[in-house]
């Protein structure tokens, strides 16, 4: 029997007991939070550590301060998602540049996080441009 053929729990159990083969084809998703002047340059410097595209969605949110006020109006804080689907050896270079061209070391300017990736679909035409 394979893993394909168990359910969704076995599936699990199947591919934790695979963890001494390192999966090849790993993948991550790189998620920060940077202010609009500085997404163009986040993404930019991104690609330039070899990451072969990103995601922006628009959104707004509170920091750890309170939200700004404006003649007792609250101000919409708004920030950019940034989204980089990435092989997981790349995390470190592509973080790393992430950090720098968004200011990261400066309070209220963004963070970013790592999250992991169980499955991906059309990865195939990003392959071939991948650094690893």
């Amino acid at each position: 029997m394979t893993c394909a053929t168990l359910s969704q729990k076995q599936l699990y159990v199947c591919r934790e007991s695979d963890k001494g083969e390192k999966n090849k084809m790993a993948h991550k998703c790189i998620i920060a939070m940077v202010k609009p002047n500085l997404t163009d340059q986040v993404v930019n410097s991104a690609k330039k550590a070899g990451a072969t595209g990103a995601t922006i969605i628009p959104a707004s949110g509170t920091g750890a301060g309170e939200a700004k006020t404006f003649f007792g109006l609250s101000l919409d804080i708004r920030t950019e998602l940034v989204l980089v689907l990435v092989n997981e050896a790349m995390v470190e270079p592509i973080l790393s540049a992430i950090k720098e061209a968004g200011r990261f070391s400066e309070p209220g300017t963004g963070i970013a996080m790592v999250l992991p990736v169980e499955q991906t679909a059309g990865m195939e035409s990003q392959m071939s441009r991948t650094k690893p």
